[in-house]
């Protein structure tokens, strides 16, 4: 059962660099984040051999975050062949993910 990659500033280019990746850029204490992180790993399931789900802990890699502009977490990003192609902050249930990784689907 696929989950949630862990991604550090070292893995990060070579995951979003896959066809289709979701990624949420987290913060250790972030309460909001703590309620995504559980849906996403449903998500990575569900959605396994389609779409590649990773977090990145912002606090510990920094340099990342500040690369992309993330300014406040969670922040979700959508990756095509490693470039941004949409963007979302703030919690989001299950079916509004959903939707959204299937409009790239």
């Amino acid at each position: 059962m696929a989950k949630c990659v862990d991604l550090t500033a070292e893995t990060f280019e070579q995951f979003t660099a896959q066809p289709l990746v979701l990624v949420d850029f987290w913060m250790p204490g972030c309460a909001p984040c703590r309620m995504v992180e559980p849906i996403l790993n449903e998500l990575a399931a569900e959605y396994d051999g389609k779409i590649a789900i990773g977090g990145l802990d912002t606090s510990a890699h920094m340099e990342v975050a500040m690369k992309y502009g993330v300014m406040s977490v969670p922040t979700l990003v959508i990756f095509k062949s490693g470039q941004e192609a949409e963007r979302s902050v703030g919690a989001k249930s299950k079916a509004v993910l959903a939707a959204w990784i299937d409009k790239y689907l």
